[in-house]
């Protein structure tokens, strides 16, 4: 009998016990695996999002463009400096959605200028984008048009304005998983629906180049030149410029969602070893006897420890499969939900199911290591003895 299979059949003895120990630890391993996704999907849609462009520009102090909130001034201002070549101002921030049946949901709503040039990534999968001087349109992002059942030609109320619907005129695709779950109105009907006139969240700004590309002295000069700028009537409003690299290392909440992923990850290590310890224990001791017989036709206790090492092992590897399974799963389901569709990708990439599979090994191992020590010192004379 090949040692693999010895090791499968000791498992397969106490099936009961072996399933409900690969069962709770696969819910473990899959609450790990899946914060561990969603953290790692909000860091990939936030540089995606800071693509394109040279620098981005938001209230200094602020932790996100969502509350960041400053004067049109220091656009213009921006727009006038010879070390810049484009300005793309827009408003972003949460906003009421009235349902046709009256229910009342948090949208993210994206205000941009006909002329902005993050349009160049948007692809159209029906509709159009909205032309200089139209209002009351909107363009909603595929996840949320599928979340709202709503196509072109229909109406959707913003701001709760029942009587000034806006008019769906496009739907469309985007790399951003934030875009694809909200909706993207005229500049200056999103600073009415989040009542910020006259005020705007950021910019992006395109720095102009000698070459084919800003070098990094280049974008250094726009950067200290826009964070100078004053407005004459709010003298205490300051901006910050970042890199796009920068910029999403700056995020706090990644900083947060990541720490809380690695928490959870730490827990689930925790309840793992823990639970494959007892599970190892258990299974050591009722096996005396028969350690003892092993131990006794010549075993060393290597190959013992191999034995219990290599059931933990097993046990946890089956526990990764079937915690990736929980996991995507439970991805799936979450996205639709209507409070987090357009905020978590359902996907979970295969860095993160390999990150999720060797913290799981990792907790077989330890979780076996003293019962498999343990089984390895046993005499032969004593297991026999025992009751």
């Amino acid at each position: 009998m090949h040692f693999v299979t010895f090791i499968l059949k000791n498992l397969t003895r106490r099936p009961i016990r072996t399933a409900l120990t690969v069962l709770g630890l696969a819910v473990t391993v899959g609450s790990m695996i899946a914060f561990l996704a969603v953290s790692h999907n909000v860091k990939e849609s936030a540089e995606r999002a800071v693509r394109g462009f040279d620098l981005q520009v938001m209230q200094a102090g602020k932790s996100s463009g969502l509350n960041s909130d400053f004067s049109e001034y220091f656009v213009e201002a921006a727009r006038k400096l010879p070390e810049v070549s484009q300005v793309a101002e827009g408003v972003a921030d949460m906003a009421d959605m009235t349902r046709d049946g009256g229910a009342v949901d948090a949208v993210l709503i994206f205000g941009w200028r006909a002329d902005n040039f993050a349009f160049d990534e948007l692809k159209f999968t029906s509709g159009r984008k909205f032309e200089a001087g139209e209002h009351h349109k909107v363009m909603l992002g595929n996840m949320l048009a599928d979340n709202l059942g709503k196509k072109v030609g229909d109406k959707l109320v913003l701001g709760g304005d029942t009587k000034n619907p806006y008019e769906v005129i496009g739907i469309y695709e985007s790399p951003h998983i934030f875009e694809r779950g909200g909706a993207i109105v005229p500049y200056k009907d999103a600073q009415v629906i989040t009542g910020k006139r006259d005020r705007v969240t950021g910019f992006s700004v395109r720095v102009r180049k000698a070459g084919a590309q800003a070098t990094p002295a280049e974008v250094e000069a726009a950067r200290k030149k826009i964070e100078a700028l004053e407005d004459p009537n709010d003298t205490t409003a300051r901006l910050t410029a970042q890199t796009p690299e920068d910029f999403v290392k700056s995020l706090q909440q990644l900083k947060l969602m990541r720490a809380v992923s690695w928490l959870i990850s730490a827990i689930a290590l925790a309840i793992g070893v823990i639970s494959m310890l007892n599970t190892m224990a258990m299974s050591v001791l009722e096996r005396t006897q028969e350690i003892g017989i092993l131990r006794a036709v010549g075993w060393p206790p290597r190959r013992v420890i191999g034995m219990v090492l290599g059931e933990a092992v097993l046990i946890a590897t089956a526990a990764a499969a079937g915690g990736t399974l929980i996991a995507l799963l439970g991805m799936q389901v979450l996205t639709l939900s209507p409070k987090v569709n357009g905020f978590i990708e359902p996907n979970v990439a295969p860095m993160v199911v390999v990150q999720g599979a060797l913290i799981t090994v990792f907790i077989g191992v330890i979780g076996g290591a003293y019962p498999a020590f343990r089984a390895s010192r046993m005499l032969p004379t004593e297991a026999l003895r025992h009751d």
